[in-house]
């Protein structure tokens, strides 16, 4: 499940629902999961960066995006999958700083929900340090006003930029005095890659 699933957003009521399995023993398979090092759950905050005091819903990451394929056939780039398969991707490079705490954001927006993927919170601090849309589309380059969770959270947290990822755009954009980033996203992950290696080469 978790592997045709990477990236979405789960419930233990909903899979303890859906798979007729106590919550309990989930919970337990998850940790099982996690200490394996095949998956990685990551939790939620509200636009304000706020922890929620009762966890009801999490997402969950495989730790490698090439799990998928190795246990179903690969993919394309116009797949429906390929976005979730992207944030995979990205989200497995940054596991490899394990003193960041990341999360993503997820909140009420009148009669929707508000989300923006990738949020780093600054424990010490308790405020959030930057935050990340990831996308498998140049669509959002040309309709950045389009964007309005990632508009919302950031205009909350008062940062004046953020990034975005697209399929092989590059370049910026200025909405509502928020300077947006536009990335590829496989240049995005590689640079994530690389300055990590180069800040472990230096411990």
């Amino acid at each position: 499940m978790w592997h045709t699933n990477t990236a979405n957003e789960f419930s233990f009521e909903k899979l303890s629902k859906d798979s007729g399995i106590a919550k309990e023993i989930i919970k337990k398979y998850l940790e099982y999961l996690e200490a394996a090092f095949l998956i990685k759950v990551i939790h939620k905050v509200n636009d304000t960066a706020k922890k929620f005091k009762r966890i009801t819903s999490f997402k969950v990451y495989l730790t490698n995006p090439s799990l998928r394929t190795a246990l179903f056939s690969p993919i394309t780039e116009t797949d429906h999958e390929m976005g979730n398969m992207v944030e995979t991707a990205i989200f497995s490079q940054w596991m490899h700083r394990e003193q960041l705490d990341l999360k993503y954001a997820r909140w009420k927006m009148g009669r929707s929900e508000g989300e923006v993927d990738i949020v780093l919170l600054d424990n010490k601090l308790f405020k959030p340090q930057w935050c990340v849309e990831i996308k498998w589309t140049n669509r959002y380059f040309e309709k950045p006003q389009e964007l309005k969770s990632l508009l919302h959270f950031c205009k909350q947290n008062r940062f004046s930029a953020s990034l975005v990822t697209t399929i092989d755009v590059l370049g910026n954009k200025t909405i509502e005095e928020i300077n947006l980033t536009y990335v590829p996203a496989a240049v995005y992950a590689y640079n994530i890659g690389v300055n990590t290696l180069e800040l472990k080469s230096n411990w």
